[in-house]
């Protein structure tokens, strides 16, 4: 692929991907305000969303076998810990935001916990073994992640175990 083009098709893939995740979150407001036809529309269009930065994605070459899509994503948790936090973390201290300090604060500890994941399910993946995922739980205030038993409260936030969402 010519590098304009690769260029464009990552922008797309960013455009898309972003417009998914905020079409999901209108989505989560209108249900929360009882419009459920609203949810449904931002819903079903934020699957649309993410159909074309599959295809984007897939385009690019990004997807690959179950080991190489784990190494890619414990790169990116990895990148956001050392890295893009840290850094954001900065700004936000130097500029006294308080919101971002507390969201980049929940934000890093959360990606701890999925690199984790991510590393145990890659080294599972390498043996050729079956990866098997206790059930898995999320604050839906803070992102604190947790595998196995739902806290009583959120160790970040402090929100009740009522909140966590479960897969």
């Amino acid at each position: 692929m010519r590098k304009m083009t690769e260029d464009n098709i990552k922008a797309a893939f960013a455009g898309e991907s972003q417009a998914h995740t905020k079409y999901q979150i209108f989505a989560y407001y209108a249900e929360k305000e009882g419009k459920k036809d609203l949810a449904r529309l931002f819903n079903a269009v934020a699957y649309a969303e993410l159909v074309h930065a599959k295809n984007h994605f897939k385009t690019l070459g990004g997807i690959g076998g179950n080991v190489e899509n784990l190494s890619s994503a414990v790169a990116g948790e990895t990148f956001e810990i050392t890295e893009m936090y840290p850094a954001y973390d900065a700004v936000a201290k130097l500029q006294e935001e308080k919101g971002a300090l507390r969201a980049i604060k929940w934000a890093i500890e959360a990606e701890k916990a999925h690199k984790e994941l991510f590393e145990k399910a890659k080294a599972t993946e390498e043996k050729g073994e079956a990866y098997a995922l206790a059930e898995i739980h999320i604050c839906a205030e803070c992102g604190y992640t947790v595998e196995g038993e739902v806290p009583d409260k959120c160790p970040l936030c402090g929100k009740p175990k009522e909140i966590f969402k479960s897969f």
